[in-house]
């Protein structure tokens, strides 16, 4: 299912690359959590290069998202971006108290860390533009669980304010 994740990832890949860069002219830290690919020595550098090499079919998606001195980085073994990572330590440290989750697969990785930020108490905002999953009804069923049943924010990323977020 690449290819059909692909294809909806790269639009909103500008979509949310746009949106990062609202947040980090408020001074809102963001947080990059990527799949360890089942490589236990993983190192975040290198995912990096490999995702936006020449040779990485997502590499659109990649480049367009590349992070920056000041983001934090977490790898994670599983969906959730919370199971057997560092997170909960790193948004203690930084005080968070809301969560702006974007990223693909709506339906897998984003839903299990958006359960797990909502079960951890984390006022959670899915902005439903900047998520993506390998079709359109897999990511409009998310979103509908978003909504109905956690109650979530889903609004597009161009309706959220960052500045009013500190």
């Amino acid at each position: 299912g690449a290819d059909g994740l692909i294809a909806a990832a790269e639009p909103m890949a500008a979509r949310l690359a746009a949106l990062k860069r609202r947040a980090t002219r408020q001074g809102i830290p963001s947080i990059y959590v990527n799949d360890n690919f089942g490589q236990w020595r993983s190192d975040f550098r290198q995912i990096v290069a490999h995702c936006t090499s020449a040779r990485s079919p997502g590499r659109r998606v990649s480049q367009a998202l590349v992070p920056t001195a000041p983001d934090y980085f977490v790898l994670k073994p599983r969906q959730s971006a919370f199971h057997a990572t560092p997170l909960k330590l790193l948004l203690e440290h930084l005080g968070a108290r809301r969560l702006v989750v974007t990223g693909v697969a709506a339906d897998q990785c984003v839903l299990a860390t958006v359960a797990d930020a909502c079960m951890r108490q984390y006022a959670v905002v899915v902005p439903r533009d900047c998520v993506a999953a390998q079709t359109p009804a897999r990511r409009a069923r998310a979103l509908r669980h978003f909504e109905e049943t956690l109650r979530l924010d889903t609004k597009a990323s161009t309706a959220l304010r960052p500045a009013a977020w500190r």
